[in-house]
This record gives C-alpha cells, sequence and structure tokens, in this order.
C-alpha cells in the first residue's frame, strides 16, 4: 500500500470533486468564501496550512465545482 498524502489548497479540482461528492445539491456560488474556506478545512482528506489559502484560491475551487455542479 503506498502513501497517501492529504489534500493540499493547490489541489482545486480535487478538493471540488471531494465537495460536489460531500452535497451534490449545494450550488457552490450560494457560498461566501468564508463559508467554502471552511468546508474545505472540514475535509478529512485536506491537509493543508489554513494560512495557505487566499481569495484566488478559494475562487478556482469554486469554479471548479461549480463545473461539478453543472
Amino acid at each position: 500500500m503506498g502513501f497517501q498524502m492529504g489534500l493540499k489548497w493547490s489541489q482545486s479540482v480535487q478538493i471540488a470533486e471531494y465537495l460536489y461528492d460531500n452535497d451534490p445539491t449545494l450550488d457552490p456560488m450560494s457560498l461566501r468564501f468564508t463559508q467554502l474556506r471552511e468546508k474545505v478545512m472540514a475535509l478529512p482528506e485536506f491537509d493543508d496550512d489554513p494560512n495557505h489559502c487566499g481569495e484566488r484560491v478559494l475562487e478556482a475551487i469554486q469554479m471548479a465545482w461549480l463545473d461539478e455542479y453543472q
């Protein structure tokens, strides 16, 4: 069995897939960035420094999640 690292902020597409899988009916555009950040950090697979997240990162995650949602 290989070692699997946790999700990092830079993995916006993978994070979006987990978020969508956790709640496929939630419209990602209905969330404020603060709520989105909390949802990402609550993912069991997520393992990164909370301080390494900015608006650009959250926007990338939101847009990738929107692609999954639509």
